[in-house]
Order: structure tokens, then sequence, then C-alpha cells
């Protein structure tokens, strides 16, 4: 329909298929609290065997993810070494000040990619008035970076950067499942460089709930702890763990369709010279372009778009962000590009 509202905000808008609600409904369930719901204990088995890693927790958010990671990692008045304009340190509501008592180090990467060279001055040295530098986090792929791939070869060189100062590693995955996709490079192979991976099923999987922080057994089972602590033991999870299962092995190569609509859209609009994009940064499902050259703020040409049924969401003061998922067709994203390139 023309007149239908063309919603690509974000994939975390998704709705759950038919067949992934039939999934969820006749999934066997049981007490997680206890360990018995059968179907949580089979995502989390199926999760860890993905990634290389002994054990996997299924919580309820990716940021839950995030900060139980963080708080099996440090001690109260540590430091984390995280990314300027990663999720953890932009979206995750001071968690780590609140939830663990750790301050975090925000370091200025390219598009959201640090490099070793620049971790040496970041981390404290052992005086005992400083506080201690005890864990780095990346994010792959990186949101505000608009979905860009981190390099593999970096995360090895700042992996070896790490091991040798005796610090901890951990990757905000929550859309993994896309850089592996576009990259060609397994889930796996990116998780063996790091102590916990977290990866999310509720974004371009299209679950309706769920992330799931992977890592050694010990360290998993401090993460059980801290997730009742926190508020995430969840009872027959079984249900909203079926969503995910089915996500899993239903979902994840149909990505590279996602990719292919955001390639379709950022080369729609970088016809217009008005709006501003580099094609060499549509690496996923993620298309930023940059609207200074219209002259309007983000919030006009947001409000302009969305009065021509065309909803995206702005990804800096200057710049907006357009995302392709599971429930956005290639028909409609070419004619939501068509809309944003004729309006301005």
């Amino acid at each position: 329909m023309i007149n239908e509202m063309i919603d690509m905000r974000s994939d975390t808008i998704t709705q759950p298929t038919q067949a992934m609600r039939e999934a969820m409904a006749q999934a066997p369930v049981g007490d997680d609290v206890y360990g018995e719901d059968p179907t949580v204990n089979l995502l989390q088995k199926k999760v860890a065997e993905l990634l290389g890693k002994p054990a996997a927790l299924f919580v309820p958010s990716g940021v839950m993810s995030n900060q139980l990671a963080i708080k099996v990692h440090t001690q109260p008045g540590d430091e984390v070494i995280v990314e300027k304009d990663s999720h953890i340190f932009n979206y995750e509501t001071s968690g780590p000040s609140i939830l663990s008592s750790v301050q975090l180090h925000p370091l200025i990467g390219e598009r959201g990619v640090l490099r070793a060279e620049q971790l040496a001055p970041a981390v404290r040295p052992g005086t005992y008035y400083m506080m201690r530098t005890s864990l780095i986090c990346l994010e792959n792929t990186h949101n505000r970076a608009g979905g860009a791939i981190y390099p593999l070869d970096e995360i090895e060189r700042i992996r070896n950067f790490s091991k040798a100062l005796g610090l901890k590693l951990h990757l905000d995955g929550a859309r993994l499942w896309n850089a592996s996709v576009a990259s060609g490079i397994s889930p796996k192979t990116y998780a063996q460089h790091f102590d916990t991976v977290s990866v999310c099923f509720s974004k371009g999987l299209g679950a309706p709930v769920g992330s799931a922080l992977v890592g050694p057994d010990d360290t998993i089972e401090r993460a059980r702890k801290f997730r009742k602590i926190f508020g995430g033991g969840m009872r027959q999870a079984g249900i909203i763990a079926a969503g995910a299962l089915y996500a899993l092995e239903h979902h994840v190569e149909r990505l590279s369709e996602d990719h292919l609509k955001a390639k379709a859209f950022a080369e729609r609009i970088a016809g217009n010279p008005r709006l501003m994009i580099d094609m060499r940064t549509v690496q996923t499902n993620m298309v930023v372009f940059d609207i200074t050259r219209t002259g309007k703020s983000t919030d006009e040409v947001l409000a302009i778009l969305q009065s021509k049924n065309v909803i995206l969401s702005d990804a800096n003061y200057t710049s907006l962000r357009a995302v392709t998922h599971l429930n956005v067709s290639l028909e409609q994203v070419k004619r939501a590009a068509e809309i944003v390139a004729e309006t301005f």
C-alpha cells in the first residue's frame, strides 16, 4: 500500500513471524531459576557452541548482558576502557557506575574502531592512588558508527595487548550476527579473542526478547548470581527462549537480505547532493547520512519524513539513521529512499 508507514528506526521493532509464534507457544518450559527450563538450556547450549565458549546465560536484554560482563570482570573503583560512541557508554544509563561502581574511560575511535596503539596510554599505572584498569570493551557491529564491522586483525592486536597486561576483554556483539554474515567470518572466530561476548536475539534476528552472555563456566556461574541480583531471574522463560532459538535456526543467513536493502537505500539517496553519505560506510543493515545541506535540523527532517510515512531516527546532531530489518521489504526500502531523496 502506498500510504503505509515504513518504519526504519531500528531493527528492534521487528515482529515475531507466525512460525516463531508457534514455536514459542509449543515450547516445553520449566523454572529457569532452578535451571530446569529445557528450552532455555537448549538455547544456552546452542549459543555457547556457536561462539565456541564453555557456557552461556540467557538474559532479558543486551544491556543486562553487557552489565553482567562488567560486573564479573571488575571490582568497585576499577576503570573500564570503551570507545566514545559505544553503546555501553551512551545508552546503558550509567549502568557501570550504578551496578558495578566502576568508571568508564572513553577513547575516540575511527568509526567506532579503537586501535591497539591507543590503549597503552589509557591503561592506568599501578600506583595505589589511581584506579585500576581491568577491562576493555569493544562493539561489533558498532551502532553509532552505522553498523561498522570491527576488523578482525585489529581485534587480534587488542587481544594480544590486553592479554600481555592481564586485562579482560569483552565484546558487545549485539549485532555480531550481522558482522559475521557480512564478513564471512564465523561468530566463533570473532569470539575466540574475547573473555566474554554478549549477543542479542531481538534485533536483526527478529525475536521479541532476549540476549545471551557467553564465556568460561566459572564466569557464567558468577554472572548467573548477579543476574538474579539485577532482577533478571526468570521462571518459565522457555516461551521467550524459544523465539530466540527459532531466530538462531532460521533468521541468521537472511541478514544478508537486510544488508542488500541498506545498500539499495544508500545508493538512491546518495544521488541527492544535499544528503551526504560515504558508501564505504554501508557495511551491514544501517545507513547513516548527513543532512546539514538541507538547512534543517534532524527533528525537522524527521517530522517531515514521518508526515510522508517514513520513520527514521537521528544518529547525531547532523545525521539520520535508517535501519533495515525483517519487517521491511526491499520494495518498501526503495520507496522510502525515493521519498527521502525527492523531499530534499
